[in-house]
């Protein structure tokens, strides 16, 4: 895609990377500036958005003065500190972006497009970005993500009791092929491209127009558990090597 100064998109108006990155994280401590292969976690995602070079601004939202200071140290802005009322267990994502986009109005400022980038997605890359853009420029959608595809078909999932009886979920599919059902995507848990203006009217993200990027399995890791972090790392480090 032609890219003009400034990172102006060819439907006009300025566009703004918005990384959430709150202080508190009960099962992984500190997890938003935890060393992950050398360098905060945080780092790899603002260092793809930079990278990128799609973003007016590239910003961290956060309610913690030391990943404040870490977000700065790597290159991105922190014009203001999150609310306490974004910052608890309760505060969703929409809660988050409509605080930051209301914050930059009351300074005048305005975005026509905007991505939401978790800061504790290490697998994320310029090139993806720049693909979810394109896909949201190209299209009628109002929210692009990624997505990954299902290992194994859920429609032939268990549902478990806790004195370990299990039954099907779809009790239909029991004599089914696995290649005979159609495949089954799940959220890649990365970033979300959206329209700013559609955002502000129905504050959802994944909304009746979202589309998407398919990514390939290796490129996809929840981190919620020190376990999962090791595997983040074990794959991440075969990716570049």
């Amino acid at each position: 895609m032609a890219e003009t100064p400034g990172g102006t998109d060819r439907r006009g108006g300025p566009r703004l990377a918005i990384i959430p990155a709150r202080g508190g994280s009960k099962r992984i401590p500190r997890k938003n500036i935890r060393p992950f292969r050398g360098k905060p976690i945080i780092a790899w995602s603002v260092e793809a958005a930079l990278e990128s070079g799609v973003f007016d601004e590239v910003m961290v939202s956060t309610d913690d003065d030391e990943i404040a200071g870490v977000a700065r140290e790597i290159g991105a802005s922190v014009p203001f500190l999150r609310s306490a009322g974004a910052s608890d267990d309760h505060a969703t994502t929409a809660d988050v972006l409509l605080e930051v986009l209301g914050c930059y109005a009351e300074r005048d400022r305005a975005f026509a497009t905007a991505c939401c980038l978790y800061p504790t997605a290490p697998f994320v890359t310029a090139a993806a970005l720049r693909e979810g853009l394109e896909r949201l420029d190209g299209g009628d959608f109002d929210v692009v993500m990624p997505v990954a595809r299902f290992s194994y078909p859920i429609w032939r999932s268990l549902r478990r009791a806790d004195d370990g009886r299990v039954d099907l979920f779809f009790p239909e599919n029991l004599n089914a092929r696995s290649q005979d059902l159609p495949p089954a995507f799940h959220d890649a848990g990365q970033w979300y491209w959206f329209r700013v203006a559609p955002f502000l009217r129905s504050k959802v993200l994944m909304g009746a127009s979202t589309g998407s990027v398919e990514l390939p399995a290796m490129l996809v890791q929840d981190i919620d558990t020190l376990e999962d972090w090791a595997i983040a790392e074990e794959k991440h480090a075969r990716m570049a090597g």
